[in-house]
């Protein structure tokens, strides 16, 4: 399974409306989880087994909990059993349709 999610405070953003810190917090705790992951300006995405991945996200919302009264968190998932290395397998295949199209001059 591959979820994308974003996840921040709300109400207890700093002086400046930024909420950096309180991502980072949820950031961490997704990278010390091990399980396969990336991070963009919007989203985090992470890969592995439902329960596993669940609890890394239930983790990482509980993290910025610590920064205000209120937490958003929007998640989006890909739920393909028996596939692994989604994370950066969707990107080959993106990659590889693209140069195709480059090449037959689509």
């Amino acid at each position: 399974m591959l979820i994308a999610f974003s996840v921040a405070p709300s109400g207890g953003e700093g002086t400046d409306g930024s909420v950096h810190d309180a991502v980072a917090a949820a950031v961490k705790v997704v990278r010390d989880s091990g399980l396969p992951n990336r991070t963009s300006s919007m989203f985090t995405e992470i890969e592995g087994e439902w329960a596993e991945v669940m609890e890394v996200v239930r983790q990482a919302v509980e993290a910025v909990g610590a920064y205000g009264p209120r937490v958003s968190l929007v998640l989006k998932g890909d739920i393909r059993p028996g596939h692994t290395g989604e994370i950066t397998g969707k990107l080959d295949r993106l990659e590889a349709a693209i140069q195709s199209q480059e090449a037959s001059g689509s």
